[in-house]
């Protein structure tokens, strides 16, 4: 899941919770809109977490090491 989606999913569960008055038989729409909020949150911190690994930001630098050129050493 993305970070589209999961905003997504959390926009969409807080309109279902907060502004959707409707009452119907065997469906509590509330609740419907509050597993989807937490769907999305979830979704959206492991997203997070996932794209925060591959950032270059945060991370030591890594020092390569070359060989010497041996062709040099002769002269």
């Amino acid at each position: 899941m993305g970070i589209g989606i999961s905003i997504f999913m959390l926009a969409i569960g807080a309109i279902l919770t907060f502004a959707v008055e409707f009452e119907t038989s065997g469906i509590d729409i509330n609740a419907v809109g509050v597993i989807l909020m937490i769907v999305g949150a979830i979704g959206l911190l492991l997203s997070l977490m996932f794209w925060s690994s591959f950032s270059p930001y945060g991370r030591r630098e890594r020092t390569v090491v070359r060989e010497r050129d041996r062709d040099r050493d002769i002269y």
